[in-house]
């Protein structure tokens, strides 16, 4: 470790928003210590976004594969092997890690310590038993995943996020708890590789932070690929007596056996050990750092970014926040987090992304909702994954508020749908702009082209197109 014992700026946690903020903070000059007390490059590298999406290309070939006789090609005998599946995914995010490595960082010139952080005064942290001194420090310890609080669900060997990536052997029977979207991303996933799947969610749909239409469309996905899911259901009791495999009793009083368990119910944030206390760091109600707009906490000299903030808990949030939180820290600005116009993707199939005003806010605040079936997009027609949509909630004057997107790829979609909900863009902008045919995006081309045509068929706009039609017509004799 350098001889520097103060720091411009201490980051604790090495996770996206550690990195992040890190790297922005050194861009600057500043000298930058980020401590880590695990494995740098945090939950999406080892835990999430790397290792489910391997997960999930490998169930999308194999799905592609036995279901491709609709296209006219037949594929016999498709073989998972479920080995070589979590091979491949822990291939990946081997390959990705030297981005994140000490080495990488510290060619960035920041300094590396692995050790667990804890506060000792309102300038002062201890690592490994030395005292370092900062001018400013940033918290972004992230997140671990929430346990169900059953009665006899000590005595199950539960798979999380964190630990599901150990598996190599297919569960016959998987029990996912939870309906949110990784829940229901490993569902489908798993059905499609082989393994039974029940998905148990407490509430009267899954996914229930996105639109009702799609809650139903990605229900009658995950039913399609064998996922037998149980809404409005709880676990009532519990019986396993091997730690893996056993039997759930439902509150219908069904009951549901399984070789193993995955809980996906939720994340809660990591502030154990840190002594926030003692530098009058607060947290909310549900055990997250406290932030202001400008990702401040309650200690002038202490910031705080990613999911142990409570924000949007998304890697791309986590980093963009992370940024916004350094330069201020550094630099002395006044930067705010943008809450408006952050995208979410679900990667199931078909995939999910949602940015801005949904259709509740529309409906509540009288703004429009134009929709495109995929059944109208000739892209999807081809391909047939046509069961999706792509919709836009705007204003009286255009202005794009928020969007959905239902269908292969909707991720890359929504980057177009964020951009115009960031900077207030309309559908004219977006009908203006020449977009390639046929993929998927015609979809969001021909939603802005309903609007506008909607906009110059009423008020003001309609009565000067008629006049400037009959000047013309008059020219024209």
């Amino acid at each position: 470790m350098s001889e520097t014992n103060e720091w411009d700026l201490v980051v604790i946690g090495g996770g996206t928003a550690g990195l992040v903020a890190s790297r922005t903070a050194a861009s600057f000059g500043a000298k930058t210590v980020l401590i880590e007390d695990n494995r740098l490059g945090g939950d999406c590298l080892w835990t999430g976004c790397v290792p489910s999406k391997s997960l999930i290309a490998a169930a999308d070939a194999a799905t592609t594969a036995r279901s491709s006789a609709r296209l006219g090609v037949s594929a016999s005998d498709v073989v998972v092997d479920f080995a070589r599946v979590m091979e491949h995914v822990q291939a990946a995010m081997h390959e990705i890690a030297p981005v994140d490595s000490a080495e990488s960082l510290v060619r960035d010139n920041i300094q590396v310590v692995l050790g667990r952080a804890r506060f000792t005064g309102t300038e002062t942290v201890d690592v490994n038993g030395r005292e370092l001194r900062f001018r400013q420090a940033l918290i972004a310890t992230g997140a671990t995943p929430a346990l169900p609080a059953l009665l006899g669900i000590d005595a199950v060997d539960l798979l999380t996020s964190e630990t599901f990536w150990d598996l190599r052997t297919l569960p016959e029977r998987l029990v996912v708890l939870g309906g949110g979207a990784i829940g229901c991303e490993i569902a489908q996933a798993m059905a499609r590789l082989g393994s039974a799947v029940t998905l148990v969610h407490r509430g009267p749909r899954i996914l229930p932070k996105e639109d009702e239409r799609v809650s139903a469309i990605i229900q009658a996905a995950l039913l399609a690929d064998g996922v037998d899911v149980r809404t409005t259901s709880t676990v009532t009791e519990v019986s396993s007596p091997d730690r893996r495999s056993g039997t759930f009793t439902l509150s219908d009083g069904s009951t549901v056996a399984f070789d193993r368990v995955l809980a996906a119910l939720g994340r809660r944030s990591n502030t154990a050990g840190l002594d926030l206390q003692r530098v009058g760091v607060r947290l909310d109600s549900r055990g997250n750092v406290r932030v202001n707009s400008r990702l401040r906490t309650s200690n002038p000299r202490i910031w705080a970014a990613g999911d142990v903030t409570g924000l949007a808990q998304f890697t791309h949030t986590a980093g963009v926040n992370a940024s916004v939180a350094a330069t201020n820290a550094i630099l002395g600005l006044t930067r705010s987090f943008d809450s408006a116009a952050i995208p979410r993707v679900t990667f199931t199939h078909p995939e999910v992304g949602a940015v801005g005003l949904q259709t509740q806010d529309a409906t509540t605040r009288g703004h429009r909702i134009v929709t495109r079936d995929h059944q109208h997009v000739d892209r999807a027609v081809t391909e047939a994954q046509t069961d999706g949509y792509t919709q836009l909630v705007v204003d009286k004057r255009g202005r794009v508020l928020g969007g959905t997107v239902v269908g292969p790829r909707a991720g890359e979609t929504l980057g177009e749908i964020s951009l115009a909900v960031k900077n207030r863009l309309t559908t004219s902008d977006i009908a203006g702009t020449t977009h390639a045919y046929p993929t998927y995006n015609d979809g969001l081309w021909n939603v802005a082209v309903t609007d506008v045509r909607h906009r110059l068929g009423s008020g003001l706009v309609l009565a000067a197109t008629r006049t400037l039609r009959r000047l013309r017509s008059a020219r024209l004799r």
